[in-house]
Formats: C-alpha cells, structure tokens, sequence
C-alpha cells in the first residue's frame, strides 16, 4: 500500500486547533489556546505596567495616570508620569520580553529548562564587562556599558562552549560548565567591587541587584532601538531554531546548517540579557522561568518564543510593581531581588524534577 498519498495527521495537543493547507499540506496550525494565553499575558503586562504608573512618593489614582496620558492632567502630574515613571514602566515590558525570549532560545538550544543565561553564566560575564567599564575605565557612558555588557556576555558563551565542546555539545555539559564559569566570574566580580571607591562600589553593587529606578529616556530609547533589531533577528531565526529542537541531523535534512544558525542563535540570544544588563542590571531567573511557565500555560510540547516574550514582560512588570509597592510601605527593593527569590524556588523545583527523570 503507498502511504505517501495518505493525508497528515494533525497532532493532537489536548485543544482544538485552525490547520491552514497549501497544496494540500499543513502548513499552519494555529492554536486557539496559546492565542488566548498571550493576548491574557499581553493585558496583563500593559494592565500592570499602567497601574503602576500611580506608584511612588506622590501616589496618583488611576484616573490622574489616564489624565496624565491622555494629556488632560496638570502638569505636575504629566511631569511625574511621563518624564519620571512611565519609562520605568515601558522597561519593564520591554526588559521582561528580552528575557522571556532569550531563555527560550538557550532552553531550545541546550533542550534542557535550566538552560537559561542567568544560569549558563551569560548574564555574570555581561555584568562583569559592566563591573570593568565602570571601576577599571571609570565610565557610566550607556554606549560604553553596552558594548561591554554585550560583549562580556559573548567572550562567556564562547568561553563557556569551547570549554563544553567535546565531540559535540550536549545540554547537561554546557549547563554544569556555565555554572562553573559563572562562580568564578562573580568571584572576580567581587573582588573588584571590595577594591574599588566605596561611592563607585555602592553605585555598582546597587545596579548590579537589578533596578528599574534609573531607567530613563536616555537609556530606554537605546534598550528599544536594539531590542528591536534583536527581537527581528529572533523572529527571523525562529523557523530554524524549531527544527534545530530535532537535532542537527533533522535540521540538515530540512535545509537547515546547524553550524551557520547556531553561533546566529546564541550572538541573539546573548544581546538580549546585555541589553538588559546594560540598562538595568542583571534580572536574573526571569529567562529561566518565563518559557517553561508560558509552556504548561499554553500546553504546547516546545518551548515558544512568542509565549515566553509575553510570559517575561507579564512577570517584570508585576515585579515592579511590587517593588514600587513595597516602596511604599516600606523602603525601596530592586525588582531583581524579586525576581531572584521567586525564580530562586522555581529554579529547586526544576533540579528536584530533573534529578528525579535522571534517577
């Protein structure tokens, strides 16, 4: 019997999908769920990230923020919304999306959930190149801090894949080796800190928790202008990064150089930590976090760029209005502090899951 005339099956993901033929092929399915989820996790990130526009030494309601945005306020009130807190906000969206993306690319990569940057060690070796910028050279320039944040975050990855290399690169290895390359980087992190002024060494060890108090215009428009250009070439490279999920050998038969996409892939996936780490400091678990929660959200078997960007920019922005809303009450706490002890528990709970599949 020649099955080649057979029509496809369509997979069966638990919820009812829209297949789209071309010549008689599946060439689309789109899921209803994961449309519903990311249009829930979108409002939730601009809800939230609106909403925390009232937030700060002078509490707005919410209609002064609406007035304030609609240029019906006075202008103190457009004063404080749009010049002091709404870049803090949009940051928090954008930021948020940077890393819901580049945990997606790197848990894709390695084919592993704890292969995120945070984790891997990209986000020390950007921090580091920050940490030399400003203590060594004596700069806050954000163009100077960029480029060493980018490329602290790409001379770790080439570290950390050379060192991983052998006969290939497996996902375990490359983790257990960015951990490695993480701790003694945030030894020399450490080391320059207690060395160096103590008002430059406070100013850096503040940034270095991962704040969204100095983002401003001057460095926002930057962060948008280059996490555009990142989020097009991840947009462009994602096709291919799905087949690289099957293996090189899959991806080769599908037209896909896995030798020419990869470094494609991880240069992408680096710059969208730096560009966070340059405007804001390391926001660490977010990238761990954000694919594999929009993944059992959305049910699908794979990790989805576009569900972890929403995923991201939902979890930074209710974040930060947790810290603005502590704040408040109490006293200022950087949202990576946050970020860092709720990922924290994500991140035992992922080892004790993986532990237990290895046992």
């Amino acid at each position: 019997m020649n099955h080649s005339a057979s029509p496809p099956k369509a997979v069966d993901f638990g919820y009812r999908s829209v297949r789209l033929r071309v010549g008689g092929v599946v060439a689309v399915r789109l899921s209803l769920r994961t449309l519903a989820v990311n249009t829930v996790l979108a409002a939730v990130a601009v809800g939230v990230a609106v909403l925390s526009l009232g937030f700060g030494d002078f509490p707005l309601t919410p209609g002064q923020v609406v007035g304030a945005l609609t240029g019906q306020g006075d202008d103190f009130h457009r004063l404080i919304v749009l010049e002091w807190r709404l870049p803090m906000a949009i940051g928090a969206v954008l930021f948020g999306a940077l890393l819901g993306v580049g945990g997606a690319v790197f848990q894709s990569l390695t084919r592993n959930p704890l292969g995120s940057p945070d984790v891997i060690g990209f986000d020390a070796g950007a921090y580091t190149g920050v940490v030399l910028t400003m203590l060594v050279l004596g700069t806050q320039h954000y163009a100077a801090v960029s480029t060493a944040a980018i490329t602290g975050g790409l001379l770790t990855a080439g570290a950390v894949y050379l060192l991983a290399h052998r006969r290939g690169v497996q996902g375990f290895r490359l983790i257990i080796v960015g951990i490695a390359v993480s701790a003694m980087l945030g030894s020399v992190n450490s080391y320059l800190i207690t060395r160096a002024d103590i008002d430059d060494a406070m100013s850096v060890g503040f940034w270095g928790a991962g704040s969204l108090s100095r983002v401003g215009w001057a460095a926002l428009m930057p962060s948008l202008i280059g996490g555009a250009l990142v989020l097009g070439c991840v947009a462009v490279l994602a096709p291919a990064l799905r087949q690289l999920e099957l293996g090189d050998d899959a991806a080769l038969a599908q037209g896909v150089g896995a030798a020419r996409v990869r470094p494609a892939l991880l240069v992408t996936g680096v710059a969208t930590t730096a560009l966070v780490t340059a405007a804001a400091g390391p926001i660490g678990f977010v990238a761990l976090a954000a694919p594999q929660l929009a993944r059992r959200l959305t049910r699908t078997p794979g990790v989805t760029v576009a569900s972890a960007a929403f995923m991201g920019a939902a979890l930074v922005a209710l974040a930060h209005a947790v810290s603005l809303a502590i704040a408040q009450a109490y006293r200022p706490v950087p949202v990576g502090l946050i970020t860092v002890c709720l990922g924290g528990l994500y991140l035992i709970r992922l080892l004790i899951r993986e532990t237990r599949r290895s046992v």
